[in-house]
């Protein structure tokens, strides 16, 4: 059976409007496949569930060394005492249950040339095809005085988890009228509307429960993803408990000091109750030993099939990858799954690879009840992904609070969709 690549991806609904278990178009097989994805996030999971269903009689195995994924979407609102981190975990039963292979192991290794995986204990295996989905990594000491042990102390919560708790726990712990600061870091970084969520919904907190306290966020950059936004939202809910500086108006932090729990500023030294500092990042640890991140850190692909530009029979998607203007967001790598899968079975399949357009779609709190959002459309011709003119934009300024509200419950409505697609 042969389809257009059009035909493939108008099954698998790209908007998410359309669930996988109707309506796919099933490859036929010309040779026995074996495809390894490494990384059990929104890219990794939801390649497998959409490779099992184009191929279903490839040997397909993911890796994942966490028995459980807990999801960064929707964390700030744990972190802001809205939401239950049990409502962010998700397992691979669903997965399993497909055909997939699950095996939980911490992937050490990458040959490109032999096509192996090398696994801790030393067990490997073989692949014709890897998907790599490796999420991020901390730059650790790219802030001076930031390593492992200070997020421990200055946790960053950009993953989610044990990071996203202690957060939590810390904003919990504080007394009325302690100063939180965030540190924002430069671009690139995963989710870049995310610490301006994350700094709402904690200016909520802190307005409900510890209203003599204030947030202060320093950032690297003079600007960020919907800014009007959020600085509306700000002016609106948090006049009083929430300032944002800008990097030329000395936001820039520069260096941090855990024992005395300070972050540094060129002009500037403040010692708050809670510090979340977001360091630098750059792709996972496996990426580079597989050696298809670049000097950036971080993972160039080829568009129309997000195969590595580094090496042939990988392909790398979400949040590692070079594939600006596309953000790095769930959606993003839900999105860059699809695309690799249907490439994958469209290549064994002898079919022609065709360009085809990209939406990503990104929604952040202003408050538990009031979201906003940005939407962006791509095309992956003549190897570039590039923004389609005209399409996409932003939510409206002076909406009706109810139109907020709207888009709040469309979030969640997001969000149980694309966990779904993922996780079953």
């Amino acid at each position: 059976m042969t389809l257009t690549r059009r035909q493939t991806l108008s099954g698998l609904g790209l908007g998410l409007g359309l669930g996988i278990a109707t309506g796919i178009p099933v490859l036929a097989q010309k040779m026995s496949v074996r495809i390894v994805i490494i990384g059990g996030g929104f890219g990794g999971a939801s390649s497998a569930q959409y490779l099992k269903h184009l191929l279903p009689n490839a040997d397909i195995t993911l890796v994942e060394s966490n028995a459980n994924y807990v999801a960064c979407p929707f964390s700030n609102l744990v972190i802001g005492g809205d939401r239950d981190i049990a409502d962010q975990t998700f397992g691979y039963a669903a997965l399993k249950a497909l055909g997939v292979n699950i095996i939980h192991a911490y992937a050490k290794d990458v040959d490109p040339i032999a096509r192996t995986v090398q696994l801790a204990g030393d067990a490997a295996l073989r692949y014709d095809k890897l998907i790599l989905s490796p999420g991020i990594d901390m730059r650790w000491n790219a802030l001076e005085g930031y390593d492992e042990a200070a997020a421990e102390i200055m946790p960053h919560a950009w993953k989610a988890g044990a990071q996203t708790l202690l957060l939590r726990k810390q904003l919990e712990k504080m007394e009325n009228g302690g100063l939180v600061v965030m540190s924002a870091p430069p671009a690139p970084f995963r989710c870049p509307p995310g610490p301006y969520e994350r700094a709402s919904l904690i200016a909520h907190y802190l307005k409900t429960h510890k209203p003599k306290s204030k947030l202060i966020i320093l950032d690297a950059k003079d600007s960020f993803s919907k800014m009007p936004l959020f600085k509306e939202a700000w002016a609106e809910l948090y006049p009083e408990h929430l300032e944002w500086r800008a990097g030329s108006f000395d936001g820039r932090v520069t260096r941090v000091d855990t024992a005395s729990r300070t972050l540094v500023t060129d002009f500037d030294e403040l010692k708050p109750a809670v510090a979340n500092v977001i360091p630098p990042q750059k792709a996972g640890e496996i990426a580079r030993r597989a050696g298809v991140a670049d000097d950036t850190g971080w993972c160039p692909i080829h568009p129309l099939n997000f195969e590595s530009r580094l090496h042939k029979h990988i392909h790398v998607i979400g949040d590692a990858t070079v594939a600006s203007p596309m953000p790095k967001s769930a959606f993003s790598a839900n999105l860059q799954a699809k695309i690799a899968a249907i490439s994958i079975a469209q290549e064994l399949n002898g079919t022609e690879i065709t360009p085809t357009t990209l939406v990503n779609t990104c929604y952040s709190y202003t408050a538990p009840d009031e979201a906003v959002s940005i939407v962006g459309v791509y095309h992956n011709s003549n190897d570039e992904l590039t923004s389609v003119k005209g399409a996409g934009g932003l939510s409206p300024l002076n909406a009706e609070k109810s139109i907020r509200q709207t888009e709040a419950q469309q979030a969640k409505d997001w969000f149980a969709t694309i966990t779904a697609e993922a996780f079953g």
